[in-house]
């Protein structure tokens, strides 16, 4: 497992992409993406394309002609969804990072450019460089099933994907694909965060539980999202004295817990999957493909550790 690096708000694109674009060794699985769920499945297909706006080096120098670099674009293009939220709202909605972290960087960001200049940019950045990244048939319809699954789904309880809905539909198929994974990420992400909560764990908890749960040492990835040494100790602690956790690795009881919260995060996106209907399976095959796509490009890590965690 390579070094993950530890975003700060001055992040720049090239130092990311210099320690997070190794390859994971040579026939790695990460477990939860074997004999997946519905649910799980469409989530892994679609990761790539979702995160476009995130990984892309056409939107990063969109962005960073704006002033931005990449952690302010992250948090700030996210943020954006939420309005003009105050920096405890933004901690709270993004639920897994460091807080002071978050607030250096949405701090730092949020005043480079209007809101609407950001949104704008971040979608006409993403959407031409994914255009020019795609190369298949059938993305209009595709891209108008996943849409049909995320419009008649509930948003109560989760902000960034009521937010993200609220935003206008692109016009162009390609950009109403981007924009349908998307929203199917982001509702999966604040039903994780809601069912996390639920089940009593922390958000450095969140952390540790999801890189042991997806095949990742412990404290790597979690500390990419600001956290120390000292405050992912302290938690694998706790956990460890819940009898989740021992020797660096979950426990039978700990792999049981994770599960369950996997599990309610599936119940939550049900209906999606039931709307998406008898396409589902040709939306996860052409979705896998587009996605090898964006990985093939150096548009998202090519690490399926990475890819399994979110």
């Amino acid at each position: 497992m390579p070094d993950v690096v530890a975003y700060g708000p001055v992040m720049k694109y090239d130092d990311v992409i210099a320690a997070m674009f190794e390859p994971s060794p040579e026939g790695a699985v990460s477990p939860p993406t074997v004999q997946a769920s519905a649910a799980r499945r469409l989530r892994d297909a679609i990761e790539p394309i979702a995160m476009h706006s995130v990984w892309s080096r056409h939107t990063n120098e969109r962005l960073a002609g704006l002033g931005h670099n990449f952690m302010t674009s992250y948090v700030c293009g996210r943020a954006a969804l939420l309005g003009d939220p105050t920096t405890g709202v933004v901690v709270s909605s993004f639920a897994v990072f460091e807080p002071n972290m978050l607030k250096g960087a949405y701090e730092g960001g949020k005043n480079l450019c209007d809101r609407s200049t950001l949104l704008e940019a971040r979608d006409e950045a993403t959407i031409a460089s994914l255009t020019q990244v795609l190369d298949g048939e059938h993305v209009a319809a595709t891209a108008a099933a996943l849409r049909r699954g995320v419009e008649v789904v509930s948003g109560a309880g989760r902000p960034l994907f009521s937010g993200l809905r609220d935003q206008p539909w692109p016009e162009s198929p390609v950009g109403q694909l981007w924009r349908a994974t998307e929203l199917f990420r982001e509702h999966r992400g604040d039903s994780h965060v809601a069912a996390c909560v639920a089940a009593g764990i922390d958000p450095v908890e969140m952390n540790v539980m999801t890189e042991l749960y997806v095949g990742m040492p412990l404290a790597s990835y979690s500390a990419s999202r600001g956290w120390d040494e000292a405050t992912l100790q302290a938690a694998a602690t706790r956990l460890q004295d819940r009898g989740l956790l021992d020797s660096g690795a979950l426990t039978a009881a700990g792999q049981t817990f994770r599960a369950s919260i996997e599990d309610r995060t599936d119940d939550a996106q049900q209906s999606i999957i039931d709307a998406i209907g008898d396409d589902l399976d040709s939306v996860v095959e052409a979705t896998t493909q587009w996605s090898q796509q964006c990985v093939q490009a150096q548009a998202f890590p090519p690490n399926v550790f990475k890819r399994a965690a979110g």
